[in-house]
C-alpha cells in the first residue's frame, strides 16, 4: 500500500472539480459568442473566439490529467446552456472581462484551499493558472479599451474585426495538456 501523501484529499479533489466544470463552462461560453459573432457577420472575432474556446477546453483537461495523474478523482461535469443572443460586440467582451474577474477570483480560492490543505504539489501546479489569469483579464481589459475608443464606428469596426481575427489567443504551453 502507498502512503497517504501520495493520494489527493478529498477536499482538492472537490474543489479542482469544480474549476474543472468552471473551465469546461468558460469553453462553452465562448463557443455559444463565437457562433453569434460569425451568424453575424463578425468572422475574425469568430475565429478568436473559436481559439479561445479550445484553449479553455484544453485548460480543462490539464486539470483532469493532473487530477488523475495524483490518484484523485476527475468528474466529467455536465454543461449548462450558455448565453447565445447578444446585441453587440461590446456586450460580448464587457461580459468577457467579468467572467474572466470570476474565473481568476475562483482559481485564488482553489490556491488559497492548496495552502490550507498544505498541499504544495497542488499549489505549484496552479501557479499556471495564476499567471494566466492575469493574461487573459489583461487581454479582456485590451479589447474593452479598443471597443470603447470604436464605439459604433462601422469602419473602426470591420477593422477590429479583421485584427481579431490573426490575434494568438493561446499560449505556446497550453497545447502540452
Amino acid at each position: 500500500m502507498f502512503p497517504n501523501y501520495l493520494y489527493m484529499k478529498k477536499t482538492i479533489n472537490e474543489a479542482l472539480n469544480k474549476q474543472v466544470a468552471l473551465e469546461a463552462e468558460s469553453s462553452h461560453i465562448y463557443l455559444a459568442m463565437a457562433s453569434w459573432a460569425e451568424k453575424n457577420g463578425y468572422q475574425g472575432v469568430a475565429n478568436f473566439l473559436y481559439q479561445h474556446s479550445d484553449e479553455e477546453r484544453i485548460h480543462m483537461l490539464k486539470l483532469i490529467r493532473f487530477i488523475n495523474e495524483r490518484e484523485g478523482s476527475a468528474i466529467i461535469p455536465s454543461i449548462k446552456q450558455p448565453k447565445d443572443n447578444y446585441k453587440s460586440l461590446i456586450e460580448i467582451f464587457h461580459d468577457i472581462l467579468e467572467h474572466e474577474v470570476y474565473v481568476t477570483n475562483e482559481i485564488n480560492k482553489l490556491v488559497e484551499i492548496t495552502l490550507k490543505e498544505k498541499d504544495f504539489t497542488t499549489h505549484h501546479f496552479l501557479q499556471w493558472y495564476v499567471s494566466e489569469q492575469l493574461e487573459e483579464e489583461a487581454l479582456a481589459r485590451q479589447i474593452n479599451d479598443k471597443l470603447k475608443l470604436i464605439g459604433d464606428d462601422k469602419m473602426g469596426l470591420y477593422l477590429f474585426d479583421r485584427d481579431l481575427g490573426s490575434m494568438k489567443t493561446s499560449n505556446e504551453n497550453d497545447s502540452n495538456a
